[in-house]
């Protein structure tokens, strides 16, 4: 998983409160080790902002990605790895994070990688 993305130190920033169901809570302190749960749900939240803003370009590293499969863009994306547009119809792959997330990868972020 990236590393907790530094925006602001902690005393910077306002408090929220959000009720979680306590299997949700647990199940991310797991996940969180010894970052806290606090930081990951901070975390999922920048890079889902991000991914649905067209912002998530080098959010990724190729390292990162597991496994890929051939795809065809059914709306306008944006690559994980680089930020390059992916138009709608578009061949793309989706690439699978250690976290179990499809991401768009466009194709040449994949075939610059392998050649």
């Amino acid at each position: 998983m990236p590393t907790t993305l530094s925006r602001l130190s902690t005393t910077d920033m306002e408090v929220t409160s959000i009720r979680l169901e306590k299997e949700l809570k647990e199940r991310l302190k797991a996940i969180a080790g010894n970052r806290g749960y606090q930081a990951l749900i901070r975390e999922v939240l920048w890079t889902y902002l991000e991914q649905q803003s067209g912002e998530a370009g080098g959010t990724l590293n190729r390292c990162e990605i597991r496994a890929t499969i051939p795809a065809t863009a059914e709306r306008a994306e944006y690559c994980a790895l680089t930020g390059a547009a992916i138009a709608p119809q578009e061949a793309m792959f989706l690439g699978l994070t250690p976290q179990g997330a499809l991401v768009p990868l466009s194709r040449t972020s994949v075939e610059t990688a392998a050649g």
